[in-house]
Formats: structure tokens, C-alpha cells, sequence
């Protein structure tokens, strides 16, 4: 059997009993309410010492997805200013249970906005979060004003935070579907992004409910979309990094993508 470390996105309840569901060795999840502004808590009955203990006993790597309604980049303060607080507060929960990293998406601009404003928007918060697990910028699929969408973006960003105190500590979440549907060709993507970030710390194996450069945001189980199974398989293959599966069907569907990438990407 590979070993690939590989999960998928989970209920926040128990992640350990996800990931054996799934006969997985990680579990992504979100801390509370993915739309919602409230603070994160931890489901896990015992809190986060208990969840800590749980995953180190099973062997279960935790990752955490921050809330989708963060932006750090806008200019807008009422939407920035509580996005930086709730980003800290998540990290630092995620640094009470263990986890590896907190994922979250790189945010737009407004569309009267100079681009210029979001990536220092992003070296703004970089420099001021106290960095106590690592960070994942995730690509993104839509949005002209997205700060993740294209390669050329994600550049930026990349110079803008380069040079703060924490850049070691920022890493890169490559998502396939995103990527996809996001106009960013699946061949070679993987050095082309290495070329800009350095690293890649976790995929996201989706697929796309729709079609190239469409802009949505649709995930799909392996092989039920529109990009080939061999393209995700190469990303996995060639990104050397742990795996999440952000697939319909619940258990029963993730883990028959999870099994149908453990047992291809050796071949």
C-alpha cells in the first residue's frame, strides 16, 4: 500500500472517527461555522487537550480549514479588520489541538481596487499574526479581483510577504478543481507553482463539477468531472505532499477516492 499521507474534509464532531471511516491518516475540518463570524471551538468531546490526544494515539494528522468568509485582503475595514482577528483565533485553536497548518484562501479586492492594495493588505497580516501553526494559501477558482486565482497573483502575494518575519511559516494549499476551473492548466502546474512559492505543504485532490476557466467553485469525486483522472493523479504525484479529498458522497464517496489514489499513485 502507498503511503500517502491522505483524508479527507470532515465533520468537525470527530475527525479521528472520520478518518477511520475512511481508513484515512488525516482529517481536515473547520473549527465552527464556515460562514459565520463567531470564534472557533473544538466539538471533540474533551475539547482540544482530549482531540490533541486522540489523533496522536490514532495517527491522525489534523488540519484546519478557516472560516470562508475571511478576507485579509479587501480594503474593506469591516471586513478585514475581524478577518485578521478571526484568522489569529483560529490558528491559535489549531495550535491547541496539534494541528498541521490552517488553510485559507487568499481574498479579493474590490473591483475598483488597485490589485497593489490586497498583496500589501496580505504582507500587513503575515507580519502581525503571531504564526503558531503554519498558514496555507489556497488557490482559488473565480473572481477577477481574486488575490489566489492566477499564477501571477499568487506571485505577488508571494514577493509582498518574502520579506517578513514569519514567511518561513507561509505555505501553499494547491487545490485541483480551483486550479482548474480557475483557468490554470493541471500539466506542469506543479513546477510552475514550486517556481513561484518553494513549496507545496497539502493538494486538494477534486475534481471539477465544470468545465475549464468557468470560474466555479463545483467539486466532484475523481473521475465524475471534467478533468482527467490522470491530471489530479499527476499533481498528487509530482507535489509530493499530504493529500485532502474535498469530495461528494460523504465517507463512502471520499474513500473510494482516497483508494483509488493510494492504489495509482505508484503505478
Amino acid at each position: 500500500m502507498s503511503k500517502l499521507s491522505i483524508g479527507g474534509h470532515v465533520d468537525q464532531l470527530d475527525p479521528i472517527a472520520e478518518a477511520r471511516a475512511r481508513e484515512a491518516t488525516l482529517s481536515q475540518f473547520f473549527l465552527g461555522d464556515p460562514q459565520g463570524w463567531k470564534g472557533p471551538k473544538v466539538a471533540f468531546v474533551g475539547g482540544a487537550a482530549a482531540l490533541r490526544a486522540a489523533a496522536v494515539s490514532a495517527g491522525v494528522d489534523l488540519y484546519v480549514h478557516a472560516p470562508y468568509v475571511l478576507n485579509v485582503a479587501t480594503s474593506n475595514n469591516r471586513i478585514r479588520i475581524p478577518s485578521r482577528k478571526l484568522l489569529q483565533q483560529t490558528v491559535d485553536m489549531a495550535a491547541e489541538i496539534g494541528a498541521r497548518g490552517v488553510i485559507v484562501h487568499g481574498g479579493h479586492v474590490l473591483k475598483t481596487d488597485d490589485p497593489q492594495l490586497g498583496f500589501d493588505n496580505w504582507r500587513k497580516c503575515v507580519e502581525r499574526l503571531d504564526m503558531r501553526v503554519p498558514l496555507l494559501i489556497e488557490n482559488t477558482a473565480g473572481g477577477d479581483n481574486a488575490m489566489a486565482r492566477r499564477l501571477e497573483r499568487i506571485d505577488r502575494v508571494w514577493d509582498a510577504i518574502s520579506d517578513t518575519e514569519y514567511a518561513d511559516s507561509v505555505g501553499f494549499c494547491l487545490d485541483t478543481c480551483h486550479a482548474h476551473a480557475g483557468g490554470e492548466q493541471l500539466v506542469g502546474l506543479v513546477d510552475r507553482v514550486l517556481a513561484i512559492t518553494g513549496r507545496i505543504d497539502l493538494v486538494h485532490a477534486n475534481d471539477s463539477r465544470d468545465a475549464f476557466d468557468s470560474g466555479a467553485d463545483r467539486h466532484a469525486n475523481v473521475g465524475d468531472g471534467k478533468i482527467s483522472p490522470d491530471h489530479v493523479l499527476a499533481v498528487v504525484r509530482e507535489a509530493g505532499a499530504p493529500v485532502v479529498v474535498e469530495t461528494p458522497g460523504g465517507a463512502e464517496g471520499q474513500a473510494a477516492d482516497i483508494a483509488w489514489l493510494r492504489k495509482h499513485v505508484d503505478d
